[in-house]
């Protein structure tokens, strides 16, 4: 998923995709174990998109309190 479509989601839905990415991710993590998994770059790209949305909605709630803050 891209920074960008990221960005154009609401807290809650991102939340709501993290938590997807991570039971994605337990899944890949199952399927390497049990020899299932031919495409073990998979795990990376679910990694990196978890952090992605993790920063990226940080980021919304420090803007949140940072407007909060100057009312």
């Amino acid at each position: 998923m891209k920074a960008a479509e990221i960005r154009n989601m609401s807290a809650p839905q991102i939340e709501e995709a993290i938590l997807e990415a991570r039971h994605e991710l337990m899944n890949l993590r199952f399927q390497t174990i049990t020899g299932q998994l031919t495409d073990t770059s998979r795990i990376r790209f679910v990694r990196r998109d978890i952090a992605r949305m993790e920063t990226i909605l940080k980021e919304k709630q420090l803007a949140e309190t940072a407007e909060e803050s100057e009312a």
